[in-house]
């Protein structure tokens, strides 16, 4: 109890000073910051992330709060914060898969920008906005499955990458989608908690995947081709649980989501060496 009085007191102090500056200067001072972030650890190697990654948690936390601020509780402190967290780790290690030169980095450090700006927006609707518009609404979550898509894509890439054994493979991706999974249906209808079934479904979402990379752990296939093949799932499963979840589970809206599944089949295919 004691614990919670002093957690709500520095709440409560720190949203005094921070609610003086307007919410947009906000985003644009957080953006900024973490963009500086970004390009400053690029300028050091590989063998320096285990500096770099715990900064860029506290940083982002940290930043995620003075952007959004108002109205933060329950579940919302990891729902809210999960995605701007998850989505700066996986591009600052994905960076490291491409050539180290200033030709690469601008457009990596541009793309981080523009992406993150996006997702602090996102998440700060799902906080405080959904209620105000339901077109605020539908654009912040299509720009959060977006990027939600796109972190996954590169968790993917990135695990692929390491060409361990199925054993990883599974365990490794069931790790990654599960917090993707869950912050992304959260998003269909925010709230201070995150109901029972939503972990029910996030749950079996990142085992079907997982069981899909040990599957094609045995087939000889281009990493990259691996990683889509994986995030198409991710999109489609994800994409039928969200629109069961909004009761809207049409027959253009499912045929939608099969199309995707269908065309990376075809790529699949294309792309096995007979």
């Amino acid at each position: 109890m004691l614990q919670r009085i002093k957690r709500i007191n520095t709440y409560n102090f720190l949203f005094k000073i921070f609610s003086r500056v307007e919410k947009r200067q906000r985003f644009i001072i957080s953006t900024f910051f973490l963009t500086l972030l970004f390009l400053s650890s690029t300028f050091f190697s590989f063998e320096q992330i285990y500096l770099f990654i715990p900064l860029i948690i506290v940083v982002v936390f940290a930043l995620t709060f003075f952007s959004i601020l108002e109205g933060i509780s329950g579940h919302e402190w990891y729902t809210l914060f999960v995605h701007p967290i998850y989505f700066s780790i996986v591009f600052y290690l994905f960076y490291f898969f491409v050539p180290q030169r200033w030709l690469t980095r601008l457009p990596f450090v541009v793309i981080y920008t523009i992406a993150i700006y996006a997702i602090l927006l996102s998440q700060n609707i799902f906080n405080v906005g959904a209620s105000k518009s339901l077109q605020l609404f539908r654009a912040a979550f299509s720009v959060n499955y977006l990027f939600v898509t796109l972190s996954a894509f590169l968790s993917f890439s990135l695990i692929i990458s390491l060409r361990m054994n199925f054993i990883f493979n599974f365990f490794a991706v069931l790790l990654a989608c599960l917090p993707l999974t869950i912050q992304l249906l959260w998003s269909v209808a925010p709230s201070d908690k995150i109901k029972r079934e939503l972990w029910k479904y996030a749950f079996i979402i990142a085992l079907i995947i997982a069981e899909a990379s040990v599957v094609f752990s045995f087939i000889p296939l281009n990493q990259s081709i691996f990683a889509l093949i994986l995030t198409a799932i991710f999109y489609s499963l994800v994409g039928l649980v969200q629109v069961y979840l909004q009761e809207a589970l049409f027959k253009e809206r499912i045929r939608e989501y099969l199309i995707v599944l269908g065309f990376t089949t075809i790529i699949f295919i294309l792309s096995l060496r007979w």
